[in-house]
């Protein structure tokens, strides 16, 4: 049985080589000499109990550390704690939800009732993300031998489409099985931007409405993906964006210098490269998120759901602000609902500007 020696004072080894070891035990327990001993009352042969602290225990205050580390007087600096806690958005993996965010809660609550820190609560907004599963949609474990070593991945495809595909496997908050074949398709994007930048023509001199127009529908909905975590979608956009540019022989290069600037957080790396390619000198890490034109994101057009007794009968393309009155006009001569309605009455329609039209018979 384990040894407690809360009585007697336990001197910890000095060792070279302290790493975690296969059992999941603490590394202690790799130390024979330390850990075999005599039992101090009955000096019969005894074991020293080296799990001391949960691993959670130290991994739920650390934030509050990393304010102030190099402090040897105090936790933190009290004006650096005031400064930055609570923390604005705290994230974690889904498996450590309930017990870390426990932990955490607890350890700062705790330094709260004693002075130590000066807010009650450690964060304003908490979420968690999904696990990474095999692709056996297991949950990856050596013993079942579905382990995708990151460092071979980055290897054979590279850190940036590592990264990229990582936000586009599937929704940020779900658990989502690894798939060797998707990671070539971000790779296979990440193909098309480069030779983008290696074989077209971009040049200050050249004006393009049409991609300028999808450029600020771009980064107005990577920008808003990114304030909600939804990245699979925001790739999803960026590959709309590289395949309409590939219509192109000549591309703006105002137009092409804002879509890496929005590419930078998913591929830093070929982003960083491409940029300093355009002739810039600073880091585009340092740039400005582009802002819109909210004109330029504004559809001329949109297709007006048609439906008769709240049932979806058609769609047709109208023009965007179009009036309730010519808009009953159109569908009104459309020959799929002149024929349900051929032997009805209409006792009124309901209009939705912008999106539906329901006629009630």
């Amino acid at each position: 049985m384990p040894v407690l020696e809360k009585d007697l004072p336990v001197k910890l080894p000095d060792v070279k080589k302290y790493e975690p070891i296969d059992t999941g035990e603490s590394p202690l327990a790799n130390i024979k000499k330390w850990v075999n001993v005599k039992c101090p009352k009955c000096k019969g042969l005894a074991k020293r109990e080296t799990d001391t602290m949960p691993s959670w225990a130290g991994s739920s205050w650390y934030f509050l550390r990393y304010i102030d580390p190099q402090n040897k007087k105090s936790l933190a600096d009290k004006k650096k704690l005031k400064y930055w806690t609570p923390v604005d958005w705290y994230n974690g993996g889904m498996e450590h939800t309930t017990l870390h965010l426990l932990y955490s809660r607890f350890w700062n609550k705790f330094l709260y009732d004693i002075g130590v820190v000066p807010t009650s609560e450690p964060y304003k907004k908490r979420t968690s993300h999904g696990m990474i599963l095999g692709e056996d949609g297991e949950k990856m474990s050596k013993s079942k031998g579905n382990v995708v070593n990151p460092d071979d991945v980055v290897i054979n495809f590279g850190a940036d489409a590592f990264r990229l595909y990582q936000m586009f496997i599937g929704p940020f908050d779900q658990a989502i099985p690894w798939d060797s074949r998707g990671i070539e398709g971000t790779k296979r994007f990440l193909g098309k931007v480069w030779d983008i930048s290696r074989t077209k023509n971009i040049s200050d001199k050249i004006n393009n409405k049409e991609l300028e127009k999808l450029l600020h529908k771009t980064i107005k909905k990577v920008g808003e993906d990114i304030e909600t975590m939804s990245f699979n979608t925001s790739v999803s956009t960026l590959m709309i964006f590289v395949n309409k540019c590939y219509e192109f022989n000549d591309l703006p290069k105002d137009i092409w210098g804002k879509f890496l600037i929005i590419l930078s957080p998913f591929a830093p790396f070929i982003a960083e490269e491409l940029w300093e390619k355009l002739g810039n000198k600073k880091s585009i890490h340092l740039e400005q998120w582009p802002k819109y034109n909210q004109k330029l994101i504004k559809e001329e057009k949109f297709e007006l759901v048609i439906q008769i007794n709240g049932k979806i009968r058609d769609k047709v393309s109208v023009e965007t602000g179009i009036a309730q009155k010519e808009a009953e006009e159109t569908v009104l001569k459309l020959e799929k609902i002149k024929k349900i309605l051929a032997p009805s009455v209409i006792k009124k329609i309901i209009y939705v500007p912008n999106r539906l039209i329901n006629i009630v018979i």
